[in-house]
């Protein structure tokens, strides 16, 4: 993450305004970074006992009248440091963690007046910088005396593959918390969806008064105030029925949530450097690295419920469906990534997993350079990731 020398003076207000909000939502403050190197980071938890964090891109929303632009104008400058510091290179990734417990924000905040305006830092990102963001008085208004507003700005001199729209959120401090869980849900949505979960939000914002059960204590609500709830307009208890009822959504949630019990096991390794999970149609799963080494592929693959004969648990592995016009390509190549893990909860009931390298399994025996659709896991796959990782990496001639 590129971080920049800021002045402290003028940017405390920034971090007093986002911990103060934090504290009044009933949040314990565990790190806040100092005021005089942005983005700013904040680590907190919240009532409920859940531990949040922020990358927040901040800047000053002011009132700066601009000739030739509209009088009832307010705006925040997106700048660090001087323009002859970045005379020749202006172009600045906005910094997202990759294993997501990390929410970044893109947001102008006025502490007098005690609102804020985010952005959305995906399709901000790269940005240039001494760039305004303007909106209007009447967003400012609508946003401090119903406590929340979003609307849509025509985004100008945009390039032709980017969207020329985007959706600002804007919120008083008694709902900042509620505007970090609503970034943290948005967070890669296009302009459009960005704007329908924000109005639904609007129904939910329960997320920064904590409500307390008769014993004076947080209650846990926390799976009724997420925003897809409100999007869905469902509970959380019947939007869990429709995916335990539904046999194909089950099995794809069911494919997600091995896929993150992965992640959360490979993080423990020791000398796993790097892993985040992938979101690419058709790719791999998870993307890692040991002891800082080349980053490798992982493929994550579900075990059928029943065993073979021999007590072997069986994977189907191949793709949904094939392209047009070629049947092989349902099945996977050797080289499509680097590790195949196998999870084992569907026959052990836990989230455990089997390792192989996917030139060493079974081929196909119809498609040339496919892998078979019908893998055992047997003695040959190995519960240590890390072996199948030196492998890897004592191939390609790599030492760590």
């Amino acid at each position: 993450m590129r971080t920049y020398s800021v002045n402290a003076r003028a940017r405390r207000p920034l971090i007093d305004f986002m911990t103060g909000a934090l504290q009044r939502a009933g949040c314990k403050i565990i790190h806040s970074s100092q005021p005089d190197r942005a983005p700013f980071i904040v680590a907190f938890e919240t009532a409920t006992g859940e531990r949040m964090g922020i990358i927040a891109y901040a800047f000053l929303a002011t009132r700066t009248l601009t000739k030739n632009r509209p009088p009832d104008e307010c705006s925040f400058q997106i700048k660090y440091g001087s323009k002859d510091t970045y005379a020749e290179e202006n172009s600045h990734e906005l910094w997202q963690d990759p294993l997501g417990m990390f929410t970044t924000l893109l947001v102008g905040i006025d502490p007098e007046r005690g609102y804020c305006i985010s952005a959305d830092p995906v399709i901000h990102s790269p940005t240039k910088f001494f760039i305004r963001l303007e909106f209007k008085d009447e967003h400012i208004a609508l946003s401090a005396d119903r406590g929340w507003y979003a609307w849509q700005r025509v985004k100008r001199a945009t390039p032709l593959d980017a969207p020329r729209v985007e959706t600002l959120v804007g919120c008083n401090k008694e709902h900042f918390l509620d505007l970090v869980r609503f970034e943290r849900a948005a967070r890669g949505l296009d302009p459009g969806n960005r704007l329908i979960l924000a109005e639904g939000h609007v129904y939910s914002l329960p997320t920064s008064k904590v409500p307390r059960g008769t014993d004076g204590s947080p209650s846990l609500h926390l799976a009724e105030s997420h925003p897809l709830v409100s999007q869905f307009a469902l509970s959380s208890e019947e939007i869990l029925d429709l995916i335990a009822g539904a046999r194909r959504l089950k099995m794809a949630v069911r494919g997600w949530v091995a896929e993150e019990h992965l992640r959360s096991t490979l993080l423990k390794v020791p000398g796993i450097t790097h892993c985040e999970r992938l979101d690419e149609e058709g790719g791999p799963d998870l993307k890692i690295s040991f002891c800082d080494g080349p980053l490798l592929t992982v493929e994550c693959k579900n075990v059928a419920r029943e065993s073979d004969r021999h007590g072997l648990p069986k994977i189907d592995f191949q793709r949904t469906r094939a392209a047009k016009g070629n049947p092989c390509s349902r099945y996977y190549a050797p080289t499509d990534f680097d590790i195949v893990a196998a999870c084992l909860h569907g026959v052990t009931s836990d989230w455990s997993f089997r390792y192989a390298l996917p030139g060493r399994l079974p081929p196909h025996k119809s498609c040339v350079g496919r892998i078979a659709s019908n893998l055992r896991v047997d003695k040959t796959w190995a519960a240590d990731p890390i072996e199948m990782v030196r492998l890897i990496y004592a191939a390609r001639g790599v030492s760590v």
